[in-house]
C-alpha cells in the first residue's frame, strides 16, 4: 500500500521536533519556544489560527481551535507537550537529538514521550484540511510546556490564566494509552487510559544535634532520615483495586483465560505477587496501580566527612490512587519516624473517568479496525500527565496515543530511557487510528 501524504508528514514531523532540543531539567531550565513555533506554522499552513503563549521567556505553549461541523456538543481537547527529559549522549548508539532514522525507526529523545504524538496530531489535522473534511466536535489542539516536571509554565498555567481557551470542552485525549501490548505468542492487548495515579512528590527533613564525627552521637540527622527512608522503601502497601484497575484485571482476565475468582481472592487477601501471577505478563499492565507507591530518589545531607550535620534531607516520588490519597499521608505520618518531618514538594489529583462512554468505544474500535486480532483493555496509569490540570476544567481525561507496535519492541523501556526509538510503521499507525476514531465521533 503506498504511504500517504499524512504517514509521510507524520515522520518528517516527528523527526524534526525530534532535532529541536527541548530537554527539561526542572526548575525551569527549559526552552521549548523552537518546536512551538514549528508546531504553529504547521498549523496555520492547515488553516488553523494558532496561538503562542509564555508564562516566562522561552516557555511556549502552542493552542489552537479547530471548528467542528457543529453537529455535536462538547468540544475535544487533543493535547501533548514538547519538553523532553535530559538524555546524556555518552549512553546512547546515536545522538538523542539528531532525529535519525536506523532500520525503520525514529531514534531520539522525544520519539515516543512524546513528540511523535505531537507530530500524529499535526499531520491528522493538516489531511483532513487537505480533503476538505471538519470534524462533528470542535477539536482544540494544545501543546504545553513544562509536563516533564510541574506543569507551572505549561498546562496549569493555561488552565488557570486562559481558561477560555478550553471553552466547551467536555473530553480530552493525550498519553499514553492504545499501544500493543503482547501479552503472548497471538495475543495483542491495547490499554486505553481513563484513569491515573496521584503525583505526591515529598521532601522529607530530619534534624538532630551537629557534632564531630569522632564522637558519640545519639540524635543524627543522616541516621534519623536513612533509617525512615528504608523503612519507606520497604513498606509494603496495600492492594486497592479502584474501578478502572477492577475493570482492567477483569478484561485481562477474560483475554488470557485466567479465573477471575481466584484474582478476586488474592486481591481481598493482599497477595499482590499471586494476583499479577495470575495475569501472566499482562500482569505488568497493572502492577504499577494496585496500590499507592512511595519510592526514594535523592538524599542531600552534610558538607564535611568529619562532621555530623545538623540537617538532612530526602525526596520520595509518591503516588496514589484516586480515593486514597488520606491512606497516602497517614501511611507517611507513620513512617517518618524521631526527628523527621515530611511535606509536600509537589503533588496533583489521582483521575478517573467513565470506561464505558462513545469516545472510549470509538477508540477501541479504530484499534480494532487497525489490528483485527487486538483486544482493548482499560488501563490506569501508573504516573501522571498534563490532564491532571485540563481536568480542573471538568474534562473526562483519556489517554490514547495510539502506536501499533511488533513483538519485541519494550515500549516501556522508551519512556525516559537510553536510546529511545520508535518503528516508522507505529508512527504511520498512529495517523490512521487517530483518523479512524476522530471520523466516527458524532
Amino acid at each position: 500500500m503506498a504511504e500517504t501524504e499524512a504517514e509521510h508528514e507524520v515522520v518528517r514531523f516527528a523527526a524534526d521536533l525530534i532535532a529541536m532540543d527541548t530537554t527539561n531539567r526542572g526548575g525551569g531550565d527549559c526552552c521549548e519556544r523552537p518546536a512551538a513555533e514549528y508546531a504553529a506554522a504547521r498549523l496555520a499552513e492547515a488553516g488553523l489560527e494558532p496561538q503562542l503563549l509564555e508564562a516566562a521567556p522561552g516557555r511556549t505553549n502552542v493552542v489552537a481551535r479547530w471548528a467542528g461541523t457543529g453537529s455535536a456538543s462538547g468540544a475535544l481537547l487533543l493535547h501533548g507537550h514538547l519538553d523532553v527529559v535530559p538524555a546524556n549522549p555518552a549512553a546512547w548508539s546515536v545522538p538523542p537529538f539528531a532525529g535519525e532514522i536506523r532500520a525503520d525507526e525514529l531514534w531520539g529523545r522525544g520519539a515516543v514521550d512524546m513528540k511523535g504524538a505531537d507530530a500524529a496530531m499535526l499531520a491528522l489535522v493538516r489531511d483532513w484540511v487537505r480533503a476538505g473534511r471538519r470534524p462533528a466536535r470542535d477539536v482544540v489542539i494544545a501543546l504545553t510546556a513544562d509536563e516533564e516536571d510541574t506543569a507551572a509554565f505549561g498546562a496549569r498555567w493555561l488552565v488557570d490564566k486562559h481558561p477560555e481557551l478550553f471553552e466547551g470542552c467536555t473530553e480530552a485525549i493525550s498519553e499514553s494509552g492504545g499501544f500493543t501490548f503482547h501479552a503472548g505468542p497471538d495475543l495483542r492487548l491495547y490499554p486505553i487510559a481513563s484513569a491515573e495515579r496521584g503525583t505526591a512528590w515529598l521532601r522529607l527533613t530530619a534534624r538532630g544535634t551537629a557534632g564531630h564525627g569522632s564522637k558519640p552521637n545519639g540524635a543524627n540527622a543522616v541516621a534519623r532520615l536513612a533509617e525512615t527512608i528504608t523503612r519507606i522503601a520497604g513498606y509494603r502497601w496495600p492492594v486497592r483495586l479502584i474501578p478502572t484497575v477492577q475493570a482492567a484485571i477483569d478484561a485481562i482476565c477474560a483475554a488470557v483465560g485466567a479465573d477471575s475468582t481466584q484474582v478476586d481472592r488474592f486481591a481481598a487477601d493482599g497477595d499482590a505477587v499471586a494476583l499479577l501471577g495470575q495475569l501472566g505478563p499482562a500482569g505488568a499492565l497493572v502492577a504499577g496501580t494496585i496500590r499507592n507507591s512511595a519510592n526514594p530518589t535523592m538524599l542531600q545531607a552534610g558538607e564535611k566527612v568529619n562532621v555530623i550535620p545538623a540537617e538532612a534531607v530526602g525526596y520520595v516520588d509518591g503516588r496514589t490512587l484516586h480515593g486514597h490519597e488520606a491512606e497516602f499521608s497517614a501511611t507517611m505520618d507513620e513512617l517518618t519516624g524521631p526527628g523527621v518531618t515530611w511535606e509536600y514538594l509537589h503533588s496533583s489529583p489521582a483521575l478517573e473517568a467513565p470506561v464505558d462512554t462513545p469516545l472510549v468505544k470509538a477508540m477501541a474500535a479504530a484499534l480494532v479496525a487497525e489490528d483485527p486480532g487486538g483486544i482493548p483493555v482499560p488501563y490506569c496509569m501508573s504516573g501522571g500527565t498534563d490532564a491532571k490540570e485540563f481536568s480542573r476544567l471538568g474534562m473526562s481525561c483519556y489517554g490514547f496515543t495510539p502506536l501499533v507496535l511488533p513483538r519485541g519492541y519494550d515500549y516501556y523501556a522508551m519512556f525516559h530511557g537510553v536510546n529511545e526509538r520508535v518503528p516508522l510503521s507505529a508512527l504511520r499507525s498512529a495517523v490512521r487510528v487517530l483518523d479512524r476514531c476522530l471520523a466516527s465521533l458524532r
